[in-house]
This record gives structure tokens, C-alpha cells and sequence, in this order.
């Protein structure tokens, strides 16, 4: 039987999932408490009761993506061997792997990009600039695009390649009639886009 730290916990875990999903669905403001609510299977006075505002839960929604990122991101430099470019594009498979598993980092940073308010400046400070940063240490030197003066054109072009199928899954299966959620898609597209950004 789980303590009540650990129902807490539990509870507080879905509602951040739920609240992932909602605000990268729907926006900050499309995305309601009663919705937030409903995607985790709780009680809407439970969501003020784990956070004091709708902004808070937001930022711990953010912050459990990225969290979820950094994980994903540790690399062990012998797994690839010695080869740089490999390296390079095993972390683009990674990546790729990543985002198919959460659409919602790609769907959040669409949403939240497109304002220039305050969400958006603490998602970049908090959370893109060490991952551009991390970018132009970890595939600076391998994709031909990010040398130099491109490194901002390959984040992008990293971004939006390995993520947009995932992110508007729907519209691919009728479209190609493939499912982008199958291990064979996500594995045949983490190769294309390794292989895309470091030939």
C-alpha cells in the first residue's frame, strides 16, 4: 500500500504529465484546470492544492520535459567509438528516439515560441539556451551547417526534421499511411536524420 508522500508524489506526477500534454495541445490559455484535470484522472481542487497558479504548473511541465531530455541526452562516448561523426549522429538518433516518444517538447516550443512574453523568454533562458549551447559542443563540429555562423540554422533544422512527424502524427498516417509511432518508423527516420545532418 503507497504512503501518502508517495500517493502525493504520484498524484502530483500526473497532473504534470496531464498539464505537458494540455498546454502543448492546446496553449497556456486554451489549456483549462478542469481539462488539466480530467487527462489525469484527479480532482481540479488537487491541481491548486500541488500548485498555486496555473503559471506554476506550467513551468513544471516544462521543466519535467526537459528533464526528461536531459536524461535522454546522457551519451556514453564509448557506445559510438571513436569516430566523431558517429558520435555525432547516434546523439541525432537519440534525439530523434526522444521526441517520438514525447511530441510534446516540439508541440510546446511551437506554442510558446510564437510569443514573445514572459513564458516564452524563461523557456529559453531555463531550458533552450543550455541545450543550443549543448548543441554547439556536442554537433558543432560534425554538421557541415553548424559551422561557423550556421550552428543556429542546424538547431533549427535538428528541431523541426526530427520532431514535426511525430508532433502532427495524425496528418502522417493519412497522408503516407505510415504509423510514425512504430519502432520501424522511428528507428528508419532517426537514421534519415543523422544521416541528413551528418553525411
Amino acid at each position: 500500500m503507497a504512503t501518502r508522500a508517495q500517493q502525493y508524489e504520484e498524484t502530483r506526477r500526473r497532473i504534470i504529465e496531464a498539464a505537458a500534454e494540455a498546454f502543448s495541445e492546446l496553449g497556456f490559455h486554451g489549456a483549462s484546470t478542469r481539462e488539466i484535470a480530467a487527462r489525469a484522472g484527479a480532482n481540479q481542487g488537487l491541481i491548486t492544492y500541488h500548485f498555486r497558479s496555473k503559471d506554476e504548473l506550467w513551468r513544471a511541465a516544462a521543466d519535467r520535459i526537459f528533464s526528461l531530455l536531459r536524461t535522454a541526452f546522457r551519451f556514453d562516448p564509448g557506445r559510438a567509438g571513436g569516430d566523431g561523426r558517429e558520435r555525432a549522429r547516434e546523439t541525432i538518433r537519440r534525439y530523434v528516439r526522444f521526441v517520438a516518444a514525447h511530441p510534446e517538447l516540439f508541440r510546446l516550443m511551437v506554442e510558446e515560441g510564437k510569443s514573445a512574453d514572459e513564458r516564452m523568454q524563461w523557456l529559453v533562458d531555463t531550458h533552450l539556451k543550455p541545450l543550443y549551447a549543448g548543441f554547439g559542443q556536442i554537433l558543432g563540429q560534425q554538421v557541415p551547417a553548424a559551422n561557423g555562423a550556421g550552428v543556429e540554422y542546424a538547431f533549427y533544422a535538428l528541431a523541426g526534421a526530427a520532431s514535426l512527424m511525430f508532433a502532427v502524427a495524425p496528418e502522417c498516417r493519412r497522408l503516407t499511411g505510415l504509423d510514425p509511432g512504430s519502432r520501424a518508423a522511428v528507428e528508419a527516420h532517426a537514421e534519415f536524420v543523422a544521416r541528413l545532418l551528418v553525411p
